[in-house]
């Protein structure tokens, strides 16, 4: 577990986030992900619903009055033609808990079925970068725990990054990372010291779907940044910048009118926050985790070292990238 100082709520997220992540690992290992395709063509497998199940029971579990706002839910495994992929979510599943029944699964991966309200829940993407996975490249399993429109507490598992790592925040107290088989968050994380625009580091989504790579070249030449971008999948993109690996981490929208998921943001945005960064949407405006299951009020994000985070806003600006949401 964390060291003694961290609070309940930390010590239950590092818990659930490693399990998760060892299931991750375990389906990656088989090659047999279960690809199912959501409604919007987007891909969900075996492990996304794992990774649910493990996340929500324990949360459940140590918090059961708390609502949980995650990604998934286990309608489409429900449906017959699916009884394949169902059993391989349920043999992985009890493969941590043994103790549990094809249906409970089903219901811990519900747990994730909330109402984002007013006062305190949770937020998790159980894999935040499917491709990625798919891919065996980046992704992230991200949680975040919201009060009264606040991120309190956000924590990423990223298996793939640097031989696996585990980074988690609290407000006000700083941002940590360890292995992720490692039981004590000991190393504070900080970003980096960079002033000078033209020498930043700019990573950004692999797929061109998510972000616009199109204006974000167009406010790197701005910036007068000549290398090419570092691009990978998954909230590991603010890991990197909160580890002072990266700058900054642009995700502009490809059309007017798209709003963020808050699970796609929620963790990472404190993270880097906590580590010295700041996060914005493209305007410049705070992020507000307060509209329900989308960043309804805000327009792209930005997130930086801080140091550079005036220079990026303007040259968006400058540039007239998506000024107005439609």
């Amino acid at each position: 577990m964390p060291d003694s100082s961290s609070s309940t709520e930390l010590k239950v997220t590092a818990a659930a986030l490693r399990e998760a992540s060892a299931l991750c690992r375990a389906v990656q290992q088989t090659l047999d992900y279960g690809v199912l395709e959501k409604g919007d063509r987007s891909p969900v497998t075996v492990a996304d619903y794992g990774s649910q199940a493990l996340v929500c029971r324990k949360l459940k579990e140590a918090f059961p009055a708390d609502e949980i706002v995650a990604e998934e839910d286990a309608s489409a495994l429900r449906k017959p033609g699916q009884q394949k992929v169902a059993d391989q979510v349920v043999r992985h599943v009890l493969a941590v808990h043994a103790d549990g029944t094809p249906e409970d699964v089903l219901q811990w991966i519900d747990y994730g079925s909330g109402t984002p309200g007013p006062g305190r829940f949770w937020t998790l993407d159980p894999i935040d970068g499917t491709k990625g996975f798919l891919r065996a490249r980046q992704y992230a399993v991200a949680l975040a725990l919201i009060e009264y429109g606040r991120v309190r507490l956000g924590a990423l598992a990223c298996p793939n990054l640097d031989g696996g790592l585990l980074l988690t925040a609290e407000l006000g107290k700083g941002a940590r990372c360890c292995p992720l088989h490692q039981d004590h968050l000991t190393d504070t994380i900080h970003v980096s010291t960079t002033y000078d625009a033209a020498a930043a580091r700019l990573c950004e989504s692999v797929e061109s779907g998510h972000s616009a790579h199109g204006h974000a070249y167009r406010a790197a030449q701005h910036l007068g940044i000549s290398t090419e971008p570092v691009r990978l999948d998954s909230q590991a993109k603010y890991a990197v910048v909160a580890r002072a690996q990266a700058d900054i981490y642009l995700r502009l929208p490809t059309r007017k009118g798209y709003e963020e998921k808050i699970w796609d943001h929620a963790a990472g945005a404190l993270i880097l926050s906590e580590a010295g960064g700041t996060v914005t949407d493209m305007c410049g405006k705070a992020l507000d985790f307060s509209q329900g299951r989308t960043l309804a009020q805000n327009t792209g994000i930005v997130a930086t070292n801080g140091h550079l985070h005036s220079k990026v806003i303007e040259a968006i600006s400058a540039l007239g990238i998506g000024q107005h949401k439609a």
